[in-house]
This record gives structure tokens, C-alpha cells and sequence, in this order.
């Protein structure tokens, strides 16, 4: 029943919504148009860019809906005006994409950032326990933006964050454990991203000559690339693995995660023999093969490994790397015992 009544009431929300850029359109390809095109292409800008979405936050404000959710119509308003308006009508248009969007783009981030440290602050006061700063992130996205966004959206800051602002070391707990350290995988990405800036600089020469545009977007990406790249390996020194409860917590930097029972483990061994990589047998770490492994743990079902941007994939056996293989073994024994 409540189901229906939420599907009504946003049907409602959303067709109303819908309806009047729908009107918009029209009057922007009406005839009316052509010899008022001055006036009403303000009323057009002003109600696409303002009452739309003001509509909207008075609509969802005693909702569960994010109110977030405000930002994409501010964007689906800027794209119907770009398309339904001419160039010299867009005055308005450009004021608001120059001035106002990047404010809202600006306090948007800051509003996500305040909440995060909200979070921390909150995890850590009532379950005593130093959540880290990607966990605490998805939380709160979850709770104040719309779910088909809040991966790429999280993914997005955590690479900026454990790229540029977490220099801090992070020293191990007990039940921690470190997996970057003696496996070649920080040499490996320091490489990449050294020749990523040697060949972004060589190309850059090169393109130039030929087209000065392609040559500056391609330079913008592979800075991007850089940048993420960074990112990820950063990540890896902030987030351990960790046993905690009848929990493991399995992580790669932000890359890749997951969670394991212990209850569902068939079992745990050191082993660094090949292993072929199918639907059930998979690598913790996000480069794969390109990766050694010392640990294999076999599940008695099968788990779920959530990778960048919300990929996820089944296992039933996972390969990975830990600095202290026959520490973290033990260690899992020894909880197997206790939870048994």
C-alpha cells in the first residue's frame, strides 16, 4: 500500500515537473515565440532555472527524497535551455552557468564534506571505532544523494581526497593488516604514472603542431589519469585489511572490497602457486594477474566484490596479497575457533 502511494505521489512530483518544461518547449517552438523572443526567452530561462527547481524542493522537503535531487534538474534545466534557446537569447543562460552553477556545484561539496565529518565524528563516538574516511563517505552520500550517483560521485572525491589531503601516516592496530608493501604493486603504479607525465608532455609537443585543441584535451585527461592514479595508490596505506568480530574486512585501496563471514569460509591458505581466474575464483587486487598473491581463501558460498564506480562480481575463492600472511592466518584461526 505504502509502495503505491509513494509511486503516486512521485508520478505526481515528477509530471508536474515534466509538464512544465514540456510547456517551455512548446512556447520556445511556437510562433509566439518568434516576435516575442527577447521577453520570453527570459521567462523561459527564469522558470527552467528557478521556479522548476524550487517547485521541485517545495514538493520533496517532507519526502525521503534527497534534497540534493535539486541539482539535477538545475542541470536538465541549463541542457533544455541550451538546446530550445538561440545563442543570442542565452544571456541570462550564461550568467547563471558562469556565476551561479559553479556556487551550487561548490556548496553541494561542501555540504558533502560537512556531513562526512559529521559521520566520522558520530561512528566513532557511539561505536568507538575509527571508521575510515571512504566508508564514512558512501554512508553519507547514500543519505544525501540520489543511490544511481553516489558511487561515481564517491569514487570521484575519495581520489581527490587520498590524492591531495590525507598525507598523514597511518599506523596499524592489532587487528590490521597491511598488503602494499612487498608486492611490487607501489613501484608499479609510481612507473605508470612517471611515464603517464613523460608521454603526456612528449604528446602534448607533438599534438600541438596539428591541432591545438585535441592536444590540450588529451593533456587534461592523462593529467586526470594521473591524478587518479594517484589516488588509488595513496588509498592503499589508508585502508587495511582488517579482522574485526566474525567479520573480515577485505579491502585494496578504494579499487576493490568486500566482506567475509567467518562462518562461510571452507577454508584459509598460504599459497602463492598460478590459479586461473574465472567467475568463481578471483584476485582481491584490481590489476589481476599482473599481481602475486600469498593468501587464497575458499568460501563455502558465494560472496560479493564491489570494485571503482560499484562494479560488482561473484567469488567463491579469492587470492590476495598480505604483508603478514601467517600472522593474518593465524589470526583468522584463531577467530574461527572463538566464533565456532
Amino acid at each position: 500500500m505504502n509502495r503505491t502511494l509513494n509511486f503516486q505521489k512521485n508520478l505526481i512530483i515528477f509530471g508536474l515537473l515534466l509538464l512544465i518544461i514540456g510547456m517551455m518547449i512548446f512556447i520556445a517552438k511556437s510562433s509566439v515565440f518568434e516576435t516575442n523572443s527577447s521577453s520570453l526567452s527570459t521567462g523561459i530561462t527564469f522558470d527552467l532555472l528557478l521556479t522548476v527547481p524550487i517547485i521541485y524542493f517545495l514538493l520533496i522537503r517532507k519526502t525521503r527524497i534527497p534534497k540534493t535531487t535539486v541539482v539535477p534538474f538545475l542541470i536538465l534545466g541549463m541542457l533544455v535551455c541550451s538546446i530550445i534557446l538561440p545563442t543570442e537569447n542565452q544571456y541570462y543562460l550564461n550568467i547563471f552557468k558562469t556565476w551561479v552553477f559553479p556556487i551550487v556545484e561548490l556548496s553541494i561539496v561542501s555540504y558533502i564534506i560537512y556531513n562526512v565529518n559529521k559521520a566520522i565524528k558520530r561512528y566513532r563516538l557511539k561505536k568507538n571505532e575509527n571508521i575510515d574516511f571512504f566508508t564514512a563517505l558512501k554512508n553519507t552520500c547514500y543519505e544525501i544523494l540520489p543511490k544511481s550517483i553516489v558511487i561515481p560521485v564517491v569514487t570521484e572525491i575519495a581520489v581527490f581526497y587520498y590524492g591531495f589531503i590525507y598525507w598523514k601516516k597511518r599506523k596499524l592496530k592489532e587487528n590490521e593488516f597491511s598488503y602494499h608493501k612487498d608486492n611490487g604493486t607501489v613501484a608499479l603504479l609510481i612507473a605508470i604514472i612517471l611515464i603517464v607525465a613523460v608521454e603526456t608532455v612528449v604528446l602534448h609537443i607533438l599534438l600541438e603542431k596539428w591541432n591545438v585543441t585535441v592536444a590540450w584535451i588529451l593533456t587534461l585527461l592523462s593529467i586526470y589519469s594521473g591524478i587518479q592514479l594517484l589516488g588509488f595508490l595513496k588509498s592503499m596505506s589508508k585502508r587495511p585489511i582488517y579482522i574485526k568480530g566474525d567479520k573480515i574486512y577485505l579491502r585494496y585501496g578504494i579499487m576493490n572490497e568486500t566482506t567475509i563471514d567467518l562462518k562461510s569460509i571452507d577454508s584459509i591458505e598460504i599459497s602463492s602457486k598460478d590459479i586461473e581466474l574465472n567467475k568463481e575464483t578471483r584476485k582481491l587486487s584490481f590489476l589481476g594477474e599482473l599481481e602475486s598473491h600469498n593468501i587464497i581463501i575458499r568460501l563455502k558460498e558465494e560472496n560479493t566484490l564491489t570494485g571503482l564506480y560499484g562494479i560488482k562480481r561473484t567469488y567463491k575463492n579469492l587470492a590476495l596479497h598480505v604483508d603478514k600472511k601467517i600472522e593474518f592466518k593465524n589470526r583468522i584461526n584463531n577467530a574461527l575457533q572463538q566464533w565456532a
